[in-house]
């Protein structure tokens, strides 16, 4: 029976190519759990994106209530004015 023993200089080797693996795989984990966090961020982004874009559609023409309203008082009032009869005039 052959005993193969291993020098020295080949366990260092054996050893550090363990070691290269498992940091390889620690860092393939790390640049994973990463890439799934970036995608979730950009899921959310896109989403607040897409809502205030919707909120800006909404409020484009906000700025025409102050004169909506001014108008329909005046409006109202002229329907006052035709409503009511006039001093010497009958219906």
């Amino acid at each position: 029976m052959t005993v193969v023993a291993l020098s020295t200089n080949e366990r260092t080797w054996w050893i550090t190519l363990a070691v290269g693996l498992v940091v390889a795989l620690v860092v393939w984990g790390l640049l994973e759990a990463l890439r799934r966090s970036v995608l979730e961020v950009q899921r959310a982004v896109d989403e607040v994106w897409t809502m205030g874009k919707r909120l800006a559609q909404n409020t484009a023409t906000s700025h025409l209530l102050a004169t909506t309203k001014a108008r329909g008082g005046e409006l109202l009032e002229e329907l006052e004015q035709h409503r009511t009869p006039r001093a010497g005039k009958e219906p």
